[in-house]
């Protein structure tokens, strides 16, 4: 194959090149390709929340500034969520890898609660936060660990630090990266994907953990290959409208 191939970091984000070609991330095709009812319920009830709780303060406002908060407000509470999983999750990599880090007071209890489940299920890194892909699929992503627990088996797992907990939709996100072909280590060799006995999800929460175990086979690994195909045509269908017409005049 022509062309490089790795995950390209940029501000908080990233995107992935297979072979030189840029190709969607496994999370970019879920969220564009699912539908979240939850999540939509959940920003009803955080605006209407937000409201409830600011009704004095915003009453005074403008009432075109009202609007501007209250369409903002549920993007502001899920951003900082997003933040604190994020610092959570650089935490949890070294970590894995045995190494020390220095904790802020806000996150020790997280902290303390991946320590102790690394412990707990005496926890061996295969792979640590490295891009995985699909020649076959064209898709790229980034499980957070794969590694031997204590039950002898390798499992493919993701850290979650959302207030409720893991959904049953990561399933899908769990087969794709299972049923990568490669992943690429420190040095962008190409590896192929290890055979992944389990895949779950660890919660991480200030006051403890849960592993959650998922089912995530070939079937599921369909399904996910479903979502992907409704992602590309959501994205493909605004080029098939085309541009308004003109009767023609006769002369």
């Amino acid at each position: 194959m022509s062309g490089e191939t790795k995950r390209r970091n940029h501000g908080r984000g990233h995107s992935y090149l297979l072979d030189g070609e840029k190709v969607p991330g496994v999370t970019t095709l879920i969220n564009n390709g699912f539908p979240k009812t939850a999540l939509i319920n959940w920003a009803a009830r955080t605006v209407a929340g937000h409201a409830v709780d600011h009704w004095d303060e915003l009453a005074e406002r403008p009432v075109s500034e009202r609007l501007r908060t209250l369409e903002k407000a549920h993007t502001a509470v899920r951003d900082a969520a997003g933040v604190r999983g994020t610092r959570v999750h650089r935490l949890a990599e070294p970590l894995s890898l045995g190494e020390e880090v220095e904790v802020p007071e806000e996150l020790a209890g997280h902290v303390e609660a991946c320590v102790k489940f690394l412990d707990d299920w005496d926890v061996r890194p295969v792979i640590v936060e490295r891009p995985v892909f699909s020649r076959r699929h064209r898709y790229g992503g980034s499980p957070d660990l794969v590694a031997r627990l204590r039950d002898g088996k390798t499992w493919l797992l993701d850290w979650k630090t959302n207030n409720k907990g893991p959904y049953g939709d990561m399933a899908f996100q769990l087969a794709a990266y299972r049923y990568a072909e490669i992943w690429l280590d420190n040095d962008g060799n190409e590896i192929p994907m290890p055979e992944i006995d389990e895949v779950g999800v660890v919660w991480l929460r200030a006051d403890g953990y849960d592993l959650y175990p998922f089912h995530a086979d070939r079937d599921v690994f369909r399904q996910f290959l479903y979502i992907a195909q409704v992602a590309q045509a959501n994205d493909a269908c605004r080029d098939y409208k085309g541009d308004a017409l003109i009767p023609e005049v006769s002369s």
